[in-house]
């Protein structure tokens, strides 16, 4: 069989190309303010390119983990709640 027939390994190629494309738009991400589990503020900060906000809506930090990223809309959500 050709390129996409049985155990091809096609859809796992297209989802990693899928989450490398991402990972790259989302590349300079920044961590917005946010409040601890301790109620202590923290001011928000730059990624570096290629790196993007990961973590939690308490805890930051900078990373190029896809599967950690903390868009800046989910963020400005942890603020809501």
């Amino acid at each position: 069989m050709g390129p996409g027939g049985p155990g091809s390994g096609w859809p796992l190629a297209g989802t990693l190309l899928v989450a490398v494309a991402a990972s790259m738009v989302a590349g300079g991400e920044d961590c917005l303010w946010y409040v601890d589990r301790n109620g202590s503020w923290h001011p928000g900060f730059d990624c570096e390119y290629y790196t993007f906000c990961c973590g939690t809506c308490h805890q930051r930090y900078c990373c190029r983990d896809p599967l950690r990223l903390l868009t800046e809309r989910q963020q400005r959500h942890c603020r809501v709640f």
